[in-house]
């Protein structure tokens, strides 16, 4: 296996060189005026680490898998198209009304209460670029109004003089009936066509999205649209960087999904926290190999933290509905919580609390913490690592970024300590704490409103600043056991390198399983099988449209299901793929009622109300060669305490006043299985391990390690 894997944060890009049997890791500064330059200083300290040249890995390796950035930044900052929407007359207060929860959607709980201080989100399409025509297409694909195609022109020119650089076509249920859809795009390339300087590029509301939900599915066109332009010249721009450094294969992106494709079979919203996603596949790669039971996912990178949960067995959560920025979308996705808390999150005083907020404001790596010496004036969550004495100054990243403290100390002292009158010390210690505890929070609201309690949860903790804030997060939430992965300070890169090949098409359907009034179960087997058909061919296409063999391309199948006209619906993994008499009807009902029994609690399950399925999915997929994560860990036969440590600083932590005298390792002097006891600091080349009091580090393979809480009467 020959494979470059990258993942782009805010702050730092991770690279993850797998070269025969070889495991290589690196990092360099996100370059977000063009990112195809820490791109490259990533990859080169990569190969360097190897002894090889660029050319050499450029023609060798078997893929290139990049999980980008791209999109979220363009939304944060609304750097896109001026966009016309074209929809069905009457429904074109739709996309601006949000369901009449815009002003919520993508907030936090205290926000979204806050009404009278709620803002909607700037729109990405304006009022005035959006226009009705007449048609009218009814929900069983009944075409109730034919297409009035010289209003449809009228309207096309009304955009085009108000400033429209592409359309977004979304009209009244063309999930089931696409038809005047596509004839509004062929009157757009009749008006201006392809051919000519002056075409527009078209977005079709139903081939971003198969499923029923006007709003959701007309954001998610918007959206795609919106991005298309700056992603297509981005990822462009990366591929033609890879061509000019000798890789003519096709690059592979990660998709949200938890997959990958393609860039030619890539839609710009697949992209969007393709990073985080790619961490949360290798948590479940690592959970299924190592059987570590239920995991709770937490990325602690330089600008954000990312929460994901895997449970039985490595099976993981996913939104069909996800809210992306400040908008509802229609697209199966990994299912994550992203805080603003990262080692670059900046810390404030709050004048009316009195206290210290960390977070969401960012440092990035552009000047980044003020003890990066780059221009940074605010203190961060790094700098109050710094002056808490986890991190030296010449040994961050590797050597490569040399601290400052005169700039952190001063940073503190201007924005924090002469507010509260404290010293530089006491507002770190503030900062670990509220951090610390920001996040703990963070996990135990995702665990108790799926019905779970932290601990019986095994932490896995990644991510440049994972290791330096598990032992914090865990006193919070009472976890006993907290894993370090190998490569955990690049391990969504790993995850990335870990993905297969996958599509996943979907399409809005009314069938009944159950029918209460009859008494009868659903028979038009063929009706059901056409459509399961028509969806693994879509995705059958586009693997083959990327040159992979049909052989290798299987399907799973999964239904949308939910008892009458509840608004709850449950996403089940069909057993088999078509149904050919009663028997797997029943099959069917008996593990959504089982499902639904496990997220709603036993009892809870009507199947008086009948029973419907309102989606049919299929996710198509090539598997490949992946990392193995086997005999990473040491058992418990292989511990010995580790040589005392020759090297000792003062250290800070919270509950003990003064300094501790604190333990410092090299994490390339240590050996499988040593034992470090706590206080300790273990440095690696991309991370830091901060051994709390009251906690022991056992050591792994490449960067792995069991941080366990000692027993409480030793």
């Amino acid at each position: 296996m020959k494979r470059v894997s990258v993942d782009i944060g805010g702050t730092f890009t991770d690279c993850f060189l797998v070269w025969d049997g070889e495991y290589v890791e690196a990092k360099a500064l996100t370059t977000y005026q063009n990112l195809s330059l820490g791109f490259n200083e990533a990859l080169e300290n990569a190969y360097g680490k190897l002894g090889l040249d660029l050319e050499t890995v450029m023609t060798g390796v078997d893929s290139v898998r990049y999980a980008t950035t791209l999109g979220t930044n363009a939304l944060i900052e609304r750097k896109g198209p001026r966009i016309g929407l074209i929809t069905t007359a009457g429904f074109e207060s739709s996309v601006p009304l949000a369901r009449g929860r815009g002003y919520g959607e993508g907030l936090s709980e205290r926000l979204k209460r806050d009404l009278p201080m709620a803002e909607r989100p700037e729109p990405l399409v304006p009022p005035k670029m959006i226009v009705g025509v007449r048609e009218r297409v009814a929900e069983t694909g009944e075409v109730l109004l034919g297409l009035d195609e010289e209003d449809v022109r009228e309207q096309v020119h009304k955009l085009v003089d108000r400033g429209a650089q592409g359309f977004v076509v979304s009209l009244t249920n063309a999930v089931v009936n696409p038809e005047h859809e596509r004839r509004i795009e062929e009157i757009i390339f009749e008006e201006y066509p392809a051919y000519m300087l002056g075409a527009f590029p078209v977005i079709l509301s139903h081939l971003v999205v198969g499923r029923k939900g006007e709003y959701a599915r007309s954001s998610s066109a918007i959206m795609d649209a919106f991005l298309h332009q700056v992603m297509y010249h981005g990822l462009s721009a990366l591929e033609m960087n890879l061509r000019d450094n000798g890789y003519s294969r096709p690059m592979q992106l990660v998709h949200n999904s938890g997959g990958m494709a393609q860039l030619n079979s890539t839609d710009a919203l697949q992209t969007i926290h393709s990073g985080p996603v790619a961490g949360i596949h290798a948590s479940e790669h690592l959970a299924t190999e190592s059987e570590l039971g239920k995991v709770i996912c937490t990325d602690m990178g330089g600008t954000s933290f990312d929460i994901g949960l895997v449970v039985e067995g490595g099976v993981k959560f996913y939104d069909f509905n996800p809210v992306i920025e400040r908008w509802m979308v229609n697209l199966p996705m990994v299912h994550l919580v992203t805080l603003g808390a990262g080692g670059g999150s900046v810390a404030r005083y709050d004048r009316m609390s009195r206290t210290i907020e960390v977070g969401p404001e960012s440092a990035r790596s552009d000047p980044g913490p003020a003890c990066y010496n780059r221009g940074g004036t605010k203190p961060t969550v790094t700098d109050a690592d710094f002056v808490l004495g986890y991190i030296r100054a010449d040994r961050y990243a590797g050597g490569h970024i040399e601290l400052s403290e005169k700039r952190a100390l001063s940073a503190m002292q201007r924005q924090l300590c002469k507010h509260m009158d404290i010293s530089e010390v006491e507002a770190a210690l503030l900062i670990k704490d509220k951090v610390d505890n920001n996040m703990a929070n963070g996990i135990a609201q995702e665990l108790r409103t799926r019905g779970y309690e932290p601990h019986h949860f095994t932490m896995l903790s990644y991510g440049g600043n994972g290791a330096l804030h598990a032992c914090g997060i865990a006193d919070v939430l009472k976890i006993e056991r907290i894993l370090v992965p190998p490569f955990s300070s690049i391990f969504s890169a790993v995850g990335a390198g870990n993905m297969a090949q996958l599509h996943i098409h979907e399409n809005s359907v009314y069938l009944t399983l159950f029918d209460t009034q009859t008494r009868q179960l659903f028979d038009d087997y063929d009706r059901f099988n056409g459509i399961v058909e028509k969806l693994e061919q879509a995705g059958r296409n586009d693997l083959l449209r990327q040159g992979l063999p049909e052989e290798a391309i299987e399907h799973r199948l999964e239904l949308d299901l939910r008892y009458g006209n509840q608004l709850a619906e449950t996403a089940v993994v069909c057993p088999s793929n078509r149904l050919t008499g009663p028997d797997d009807v029943l099959d069917l009902i008996e593990l959504f009622s089982h499902d639904y029994g496990k997220r709603f609690g036993e009892g809870s399950q009507s199947p008086e109300a009948g029973i419907r399925v309102n989606a049919v999915r299929v996710a198509s997929y090539v598997s490949s060669d992946t990392v193995r994560f086997s005999d990473i860990l040491p058992a418990a036969g292989n511990l010995k305490p580790a040589p005392a440590s020759e090297t000792s600083y003062p250290c800070h932590f919270r509950g003990h006043d003064g300094a501790l005298d604190t333990a410092f390792y090299d994490y390339e002097e240590l050996g499988f299985g040593d034992v470090i006891a706590a206080p300790a600091v273990v440095s690696s080349r991309s991370t830091t391990y901060l051994v709390e009091p009251g906690w022991r580090l056992e050591i792994g393979k490449h960067g792995a390690g069991w941080l366990r809480r000692e027993p409480r009467n030793a």
